[in-house]
């Protein structure tokens, strides 16, 4: 497979993740989710789906548990959706990046009110 298909494929997945989230899974252990990106193997066979969750650490574990839980479903509707014979193997994981991100800008302003004050 190309690299370009499985980037197709990816944003595809993303777009159908999104929407099954939305409208399908009505879990109410599921918070607020963000699928961030979603990595696909060339060979169209894995999935990395990161996702951001919003909450404290233990609704971030419940979500993540819940997501790993249903992910045969997903699958299953992902490759329906998607027309596919087989659909990739789907592996759930948390995405840290925006809480790291604000930490970096804390920091900073930190240093920069600190350096002001001097």
């Amino acid at each position: 497979m190309t690299r370009i298909r499985a980037q197709k494929v990816a944003e595809q997945v993303k777009k159908e993740l999104a929407d099954l989230l939305q409208h399908e899974l009505k879990d109410p252990r599921i918070g607020f989710v963000t699928i961030t990106r979603v990595e696909v193997s060339g060979d169209l066979q894995h999935a990395k789906i990161f996702v951001s969750v919003y909450g404290s650490d233990d609704d971030k574990e419940a979500t993540l548990a819940v997501l790993t839980r249903a992910a045969g479903f997903i699958r299953g509707e992902i490759a329906r959706r998607l027309h596919m014979r087989m659909a990739p193997e789907l592996v759930f994981r948390l995405d840290d990046s925006g809480e790291y991100s604000e930490r970096i800008e804390q920091v900073l302003k930190s240093l920069k009110d600190h350096e002001a004050n001097d």
